[in-house]
């Protein structure tokens, strides 16, 4: 009972002839699509934000939110915006494409950046971004 364990395999009989598919084979081969389409679609959104900003588009930088009852009610805003309105979303949390502030603070360093997808991972965003922009849902 120590011998190796067979990959799952998907077999069909088509006519007189027998297809089998290995479906670890498959099944990376379709996450590795999926995660090129991915970076792709990222670096396409990520590409349209960087132009709105760079064409002027104004966003509500303040007032940053001091507490968490403010910090909530910027989200409240966002989730009343449907997934798909990209200006909006950038509009209410005050995205710039640059650090901001005293501190110079950015993307890079906020706890819901993800460093290696370059992505805002605060589910009422959900967006690309570079690590040098902000917005003033913005932290540490």
């Amino acid at each position: 009972m120590g011998g190796e364990v067979s990959p799952p395999v998907l077999t069909w009989i088509c006519g007189s002839w027998r297809h089998k598919i290995f479906l670890n084979d498959v099944f990376e081969e379709g996450i590795q699509r999926l995660e090129v389409m991915s970076e792709e679609n990222d670096d396409k959104l990520r590409d349209q934000i960087a132009q709105l900003m760079a064409d002027g588009l104004e966003t509500q930088t303040e007032p940053y939110p001091e507490d968490n009852n403010q910090f909530e009610e910027i989200l409240d805003e966002l989730r009343k915006l449907g997934d798909d309105d990209l200006v909006g979303k950038l509009k209410v949390s005050g995205f710039v494409n640059q650090p901001y502030g005293e501190d110079q603070a950015r993307c890079l360093e906020c706890m819901y950046y993800l460093v290696h997808r370059k992505w805002c991972d605060l589910p009422e965003l959900a967006v690309p971004v570079e690590p040098e922009w902000w917005c003033r849902l913005w932290r540490i």
